[in-house]
């Protein structure tokens, strides 16, 4: 079997020129990677249009997996009351699906990469609101688990599809917003979920949590089947770094003018003769589940991912969103029960509300991880004679760096001596800024570092980091009983700072040499 390295696929190895002086204070976009000359069925040269419908309908698929299962945590106490379970019993709801959605990452994701991923993303579209009619008509407590457990199984395909959906649409320019927004789309439905979910289990009851959910993903099921094409794109890398420049653009808007540049280069790449295009697929052909199968075998694809955990992108990225994850999943679990109990002793609805802070840290962070980000990237681009490299991105982790821990010890130490709600509101917020941020930076970085082979390097991050985070969840509940909650949530942020600080500071300093190196490894099947 012949191994390639990622040198052999993309001879860049993730430096690439991203800008280029046209005189004056103004700079041109080099559109990376560089979209076909020839092929108007390319997902880089749809219109903006059709690539913003294929976005919003993977976010708001991923959305909707979150927010029906993990929304449901308001009414855990309620639950183990009504089905006489125990609490850890009851947190059993979240944190299995929590594992499912990682491990059958490592199934959908090599049958995408064969089979297509519209025939993928239909299917699971379809029964992910199949299994939520069948939770909202459950009657017993193994009902509901199973219901929220083949849920899971199948939203898992959007943890690194949808990450790999982003990469196949939008130029790496684009990449820090778009990631951003489906970052937040991940966790928003891990906030906005229990916040709707508190009102409604107060006047309706639980099972309308799950109807309301029916209703959007049938919703989203319509649109991915009649508007969403396949986005599986066989791209030639070798010439990444001598992308097809865009209509000029003003350097200082180069973060944020993605409207402008996306157009250009859509005119930009047609001006080629009409003998050497490749005729447009109809709406009708777009319909179709079948685009053919990958070259490669399947058992290869699944074997694939498995060598890249030695990339340093991959081992930061995925002990970052895993520690992120912990902390807010943690959060979720514990505080239906903290807050039911004195001297707290609010309604479910007033539960929710804990996800207003939660939901403006994650919006915070997806605009710091993303938006942010991609200016400062801009910056540091021009300064560097227009040439861009991945560590860029990884100077912003400082904000989740500072604000994260603070978070955790200002909850952890409200609950362990009674404080105030509002310093449990405030301490949730800082804690959920991690779970958009630093994902955000971290996976658009792996993107960076190794876009031939994005899907394979994000689904090892997406895998691992439920299947961690489960393992240090389904012990949250006796943790805390046996050493406090100061003491939990101060060892989780002791952890949080050590991986993400040491991660991010050896990657600043040392990954650019780090990336050459491993980019030569053959180690890709």
């Amino acid at each position: 079997m012949h191994l390639k390295s990622l040198h052999d696929l993309d001879t860049s190895e993730g430096t690439v020129k991203l800008q280029q002086d046209v005189g004056g204070n103004h700079a041109e976009i080099v559109l990376v990677p560089a979209p076909s000359k020839t092929d108007p069925n390319d997902p880089l040269r749809w219109p903006r249009w059709k690539k913003h419908i294929a976005f919003t309908s993977i976010c708001a698929f991923t959305f909707l997996t979150n927010y029906a299962i993990g929304g449901l945590a308001p009414a855990f106490f309620g639950l183990h009351l009504e089905f006489n379970k125990s609490l850890t019993e009851t947190s059993n709801l979240l944190l299995w699906p929590i594992l499912v959605l990682g491990v059958f990452n490592f199934f959908w994701v090599p049958l995408a990469n064969y089979l297509g991923k519209r025939p993928v993303f239909v299917f699971t579209s379809l029964l992910l609101c199949l299994c939520y009619v069948w939770g909202a008509c459950a009657r017993s407590f193994k009902s509901l688990l199973w219901s929220n457990i083949i849920a899971a199984f199948a939203g898992s395909s959007t943890e690194a599809l949808g990450a790999a959906m982003v990469n196949d649409l939008y130029f790496l320019h684009e990449r820090g917003a778009t990631m951003g927004i489906y970052m937040n789309a991940i966790s928003g439905g891990n906030t906005v979920g229990p916040l709707i979910c508190g009102f409604v289990v107060q006047s309706l009851g639980w099972r309308w949590h799950k109807w309301i959910a029916v209703i959007f993903t049938s919703i989203n099921f319509l649109t991915v089947l009649f508007f969403v094409p396949e986005t599986r794109y066989d791209r030639d890398f070798s010439h990444t770094a001598s992308s097809i420049p865009s209509a000029s653009a003003s350097s200082s808007n180069l973060g944020t003018d993605v409207e402008k540049t996306g157009s250009a280069s859509a005119k930009e790449v047609v001006t080629q003769s009409s003998s050497l295009q490749v005729p447009k697929k109809t709406f009708v052909q777009e319909l179709s589940l079948w685009s053919g199968t990958s070259d490669a075998n399947l058992a290869v694809m699944a074997v694939r991912p498995w060598p890249m955990i030695v990339y340093p992108a991959v081992i930061l990225s995925f002990l970052c969103y895993s520690i992120s994850l912990v902390i807010v999943v943690a959060v979720n679990i514990l505080s239906s029960f903290v807050l039911s109990a004195p001297p707290y002793n609010f309604r479910p609805q007033i539960i929710g509300l804990l996800n207003i802070p939660g939901l403006l840290g994650n919006l915070f962070g997806a605009w710091a991880g993303g938006n942010l980000v991609d200016m400062f990237c801009a910056w540091r681009t021009k300064k560097n004679n227009g040439i861009f490299e991945p560590e860029t991105r990884l100077y912003m982790l400082i904000i989740p760096f500072l604000i994260t821990p603070a978070g955790c010890l200002l909850f952890g130490y409200g609950v362990q001596n009674s404080m105030s709600w509002v310093s449990l509101f405030f301490g949730y917020g800082f804690i959920s800024v991690a779970l958009s941020a630093t994902p955000t930076i971290t996976m658009a970085y792996v993107s960076d570092c190794a876009l031939p082979v994005n899907s394979d390097a994000l689904l090892l991050v997406n895998g691992l980091k439920n299947i961690v985070a489960f393992g240090f969840l389904y012990g949250v509940v006796p943790w805390v009983e046996k050493v406090g909650y100061r003491d939990c949530f101060g060892t989780m942020a002791g952890i949080f700072v050590g991986v993400v600080g040491i991660g991010a500071g050896v990657l600043i300093v040392f990954g650019a040499r780090l990336r050459h190196l491993t980019a030569s490894w053959k180690i890709i099947l």
